[in-house]
């Protein structure tokens, strides 16, 4: 399986990823002219060398009209009802910023603000594959949800930066080209270095990672160490939280390329993220893991029926698993502890429907690391047919069975007891 390894041990900004996935691909001047090519208006790319701690990588500069501009440059700043209380002097600078270092001060006259909706117009009007601009609005939209609950405002309210849009555009269109021009069947990313510190921007001084990345950053781990900068954009996360199918450590592959991209900022380590593509050797793997969301929630209110039901629609919309622990609760009730596991993209669409088909007011989460044994499955004729048989190995173990809807299928075609068909199969 072909598999993209994204290393985030110095954190992850949209233009050092674009600049590392630029470094794998074979023809990086087909890539380069494709991204200029597009109809970007004003908006140039431009590869140069660069070097980090004796190691070599490559930096993607994105210039608009000319200009280099800071990738943060585009989050939420004041919606148009509370903009004229800051005297339109909008000033909004990273520590971190573009590069890992790159700070801006823009005043507000030189910037329009632009609705999701106008960015999702300029985006169609790409030319690029249909495919290349649905992620770019899709990552956009993850954007505006987290600005949406950073500030409080519908998304709908949410403002960006004229100059500092097309900069982000540019940024996120060549990470989602990058990874349609790899085409890796599977996106692995470490946890992310987030840094540490606080970050100025437009609202005032603020904790890193800044209050839009955190949102991102549910349900992803992440740390913070002794370097004192924001190392984690919210593009940067953003892109992550979209293309990484898990994150962890660095699955065994057979790699086949390495690509560096630098950041401009200086630190003891290498300012960089790192990326490898090779293939992935699950075959030979008996250690298998992945990460889960846990969800739970206590309920003192709901009959045993509704229960049942709430957790048959909870599976039916991508629920890895749901079930019921028996608890007491406040006042002496006894309770239901109602939990369910499920996977991070799925998460959100899980919690809406919680919320729908049971009575709690509130749902706790946690991530779970899981130890799984490898699974497929096999086709086998019998005496009652062909019946569909689970095998899984895995940690020195190896064992299989009859699907139990097979079994059962059989039973009630020959009224034989359940026991008994299983036995003879």
């Amino acid at each position: 399986m072909k598999t993209l390894y994204i290393e985030c041990k110095m954190g992850v900004a949209g233009d050092m990823l674009s600049a590392a996935l630029l470094e794998l691909c074979p023809d990086r001047d087909k890539v380069l002219n494709s991204l200029n090519n597009m109809g970007l208006k004003g908006v140039t790319f431009e590869l140069s060398h660069m070097e980090k701690c004796g190691v070599m990588g490559s930096h993607l500069t994105v210039k608009v009209h000319g200009e280099e501009e800071g990738e943060d440059t585009f989050p939420l700043q004041d919606t148009s009802e509370h903009a004229h209380d800051h005297n339109h002097e909008h000033v909004h600078s990273h520590d971190h910023s573009h590069e890992h270092g790159h700070s801006h001060d823009h005043d507000h006259e030189h910037h329009h603000h632009t609705h999701l909706r106008d960015i999702e117009e300029i985006v169609s009007s790409l030319s690029i594959d249909d495919s290349i601009k649905e992620d770019v609005k899709n990552i956009y939209r993850l954007l505006a949800g987290a600005e949406s609950k950073a500030h409080g405002v519908p998304v709908s309210e949410i403002h960006f930066h004229e100059v500092g849009k097309l900069d982000a555009i540019a940024d996120i269109t060549a990470v989602s080209m990058l990874i349609r021009e790899l085409s890796p069947d599977n996106i692995v990313a470490s946890p992310i270095h987030v840094g540490n510190g606080t970050v100025k921007c437009a609202h005032g001084i603020l904790p890193v990672p800044a209050p839009a990345t955190a949102f991102l950053l549910e349900g992803i781990p992440s740390y913070s160490g002794d370097i004192n900068s924001e190392l984690c954009t919210p593009t940067g996360a953003a892109l992550i939280k979209y293309f990484a199918k898990s994150i962890g450590p660095q699955p065994i592959m057979a790699v086949t390329s390495v690509g560096y991209g630098m950041g401009k900022k200086d630190f003891s380590v290498a300012n960089c993220v790192r990326v490898m593509i090779g293939e992935e050797m699950k075959a030979e793997r008996d250690d298998l893991t992945d990460t889960v969301t846990e969800l739970s929630c206590n309920l003192d209110d709901m009959t045993p029926e509704d229960i049942g039901y709430a957790a048959d629609k909870l599976m039916e919309c991508g629920a890895l698993d749901v079930f019921t622990t028996s608890i007491g609760m406040k006042k002496n009730r006894p309770g239901i502890l109602l939990t369910v596991l499920c996977k991070e993209a799925d998460k959100d669409e899980i919690i809406r429907n919680v919320f729908k088909h049971t009575t709690t007011i509130g749902i706790r989460e946690k991530i779970c690391k899981r130890y799984i044994l490898s699974r497929k499955s096999e086709t086998r004729s019998t005496a009652y047919g062909d019946v569909n048989y689970k095998i899984v190995s895995g940690y020195g173990v190896e064992r299989e069975k009859p699907e139990f809807e097979d079994i059962k299928k059989i039973a009630d075609k020959s009224e034989k007891s359940i026991l008994d068909v299983r036995n003879r199969v």
